[in-house]
């Protein structure tokens, strides 16, 4: 099938059978995947802190520095969740936070380095856009620098965090201090650049436009076209419990599970570049999570040992390595725990 374009692809957003879009991307998928294995990360998310200074408008979890409940965790008490992890067979730390307005370059040089001398076995995949250019802009070097000294320390890849949507009209408006969308593919540009792999991500159900989201793909495409640096691409849904933006946009209604399953179809057909396809069972709930693999997914993605946002925002779902392992052999597919980098540890 040739390659998709923004025209089609809008139009297969809105006029498309659910049925016949999730056929497609399922071939698609297995073209891409033929063995039929479907991998997952033993892996934990790790806030290391609370404290935000970019207060966007769709986020239940962060504080500011004078809340009674702000915190920066101690290496000590980050070093206790990593044993933790390693203890039931993970292997990756997904590292992110509030956007800390007084953390510099060194305090997370020193905390790379802390994790990598002390836990070798342990992948750090952490950082998002948004906290690398805050850093940048705060230690006063550049984007590359910034990534170029925790590349040493031992920082492996960077999350697709931070993207939402890449429209500058939506950002301007749902984050408005949040990096601009040139800048979040700047950061992962630079990332691949020097050698440093990455994941994109978008959280649609706000104000976007189904306009927006096709934006928002060819983005991605463009830039992978030109690095071949995104592992994974990972879509989830909106979750506005206890959030300003829900109070600020009653319109807003909780996105169904055909909206995620029709956008989660058409990610696999428009970002044919991109290998791998995460399910978003976090946010979905392990049924949907589960026939998302029937839409073009081939990664249940993590089994999430701690999880601090989402759930922050109503989120509340759960589910440990041997749900993962019958999820995916109930619809007749192949389970295997991979690492961070998408490779094969152990295959049931």
């Amino acid at each position: 099938m040739s390659r998709i374009n923004q025209k089609e692809a809008l139009d297969l957003l809105r006029n498309a059978d659910l049925y016949e879009l999730g056929n497609l991307a399922y071939k698609k998928k297995q073209e891409l995947h033929p063995e039929k294995i479907t991998t997952f990360v033993v892996d934990r998310n790790i806030n290391y802190t609370n404290v935000c200074c970019i207060d966007c408008d769709f986020c239940a979890f962060y504080r500011h520095a004078k809340d009674e409940d702000a915190y920066v965790l101690s290496f000590e008490e980050i070093g206790k969740k990593i044993e933790e992890l390693l203890a039931i067979g993970g292997t990756q730390i997904l590292f992110q936070g509030g956007v800390h307005p007084k953390l510099k370059i060194e305090w997370y040089e020193d905390l790379v380095e802390f994790i990598s001398k002390n836990y070798p076995n342990i992948t750090v995949h952490g950082f998002s856009a948004v906290e690398i250019a805050y850093i940048a802009k705060i230690s006063k070097i550049s984007i590359k620098e910034v990534l170029q000294r925790l590349q040493k320390k031992g920082l492996f890849s960077i999350p697709g965090a931070g993207a939402e949507v890449l429209s500058d009209r939506v950002r301007d408006e749902i984050a408005p201090h949040k990096c601009d969308t040139a800048t979040w593919l700047l950061v992962h540009k630079e990332a691949h650049n020097i050698g440093m792999k990455s994941t994109a991500t978008m959280m649609f159900g706000t104000i976007e436009s189904d306009e927006e989201i096709i934006e928002h793909f060819e983005h991605l495409r463009k830039l992978q076209d030109e690095t071949n640096g995104f592992r994974a691409f990972i879509l989830w849904s909106f979750q506005g419990t206890n959030t300003k933006l829900i109070k600020k946009h009653p319109e807003i209604i909780k996105q169904s599970s055909n909206k995620y399953l029709r956008l989660l179809a058409l990610s696999r057909l428009y970002l044919d570049n991109f290998k791998n396809i995460q399910s978003s069972w976090v946010t979905q709930g392990s049924l949907i999570g589960q026939l998302a693999l029937k839409f073009g997914a081939n990664d249940l993605g993590s089994t999430m040992m701690e999880e601090n946002v989402v759930s922050a925002a109503g989120a509340s779902y759960k589910m440990n390595q041997q749900e993962m392992i019958r999820l995916i052999e109930s619809i007749g597919e192949k389970p295997a725990k991979r690492n961070t980098a998408y490779e094969i540890l152990e295959r049931y």
